[in-house]
């Protein structure tokens, strides 16, 4: 591929969307999600045609990153398949403390634009929201719309528990979401319009 043929291939590009904020992540836009009876499914245990039950399921990406790295490198390949399903929790790109920012910066940047993919092909979508340390605030929460329903995972939150609650807060600040869907058990500190689920994460429940 020539150099030309680069700059005007989008999916090297990453430009074909509305950007927002001082690293021009994709916006991910408010939608109406039905919140009643929420079931989810993990990515990792879809099916090209699945049952009429797993259909009126959430699916959500809490599993290992090399499951749905697929999602970003060659989201065409699977937007069919998840299409059958109720609504989508964007892959949450791990933005572990120990990594370099720049790649914390690049975990946000592609989950912002898978949602923006997905919702540019009229799939509901919602984001997960992750940070680390206060140093990930300046674009962790970057991106997602004011009043949008998210998500929060609690997977190992309670070794740093201090830490998330900082998070959490600033959180609710920045996007100021209408609900916030949390996979797991929330902490008794944690406010907002708070709708815990139970999920399956790698062939175990949380």
């Amino acid at each position: 591929m020539t150099s030309k043929e680069m700059r005007e291939n989008p999916l090297f590009m990453r430009n074909n969307f509305n950007s927002v904020g001082k690293w021009g992540f994709a916006l991910n836009k408010k939608q109406n999600i039905d919140l009643n009876n929420i079931q989810l499914i993990a990515s990792s245990n879809i099916k090209t045609n699945d049952t009429e039950e797993n259909k009126q399921k959430g699916v959500h990406h809490y599993v290992d990153d090399y499951r749905f790295n697929s999602l970003y490198d060659h989201p065409e390949k699977s937007l069919k398949r998840y299409s059958q399903y109720k609504f989508l929790i964007l892959p949450e790109y791990s933005t572990f403390a120990d990594m370099d920012l720049w790649r914390q910066i690049e975990s946000t940047g592609k989950n912002r634009w898978v949602g923006a993919y997905w919702q540019s092909h009229g799939l509901l979508v919602v984001p997960a929201i992750c940070w680390s340390t206060p140093r990930s605030y300046e674009f962790c929460f970057d991106a997602v719309e004011r009043g949008s329903v998210v998500a929060v995972g609690m997977i190992e939150c309670k070794k740093q528990k201090k830490l998330f609650l900082y998070g959490y807060d600033a959180m609710l600040e920045r996007i100021n979401p209408s609900a916030i869907i949390i996979l797991g058990s929330p902490f008794t500190e944690m406010r907002g319009n708070i709708i815990p689920v139970k999920y399956s994460y790698n062939g175990g429940n949380c």
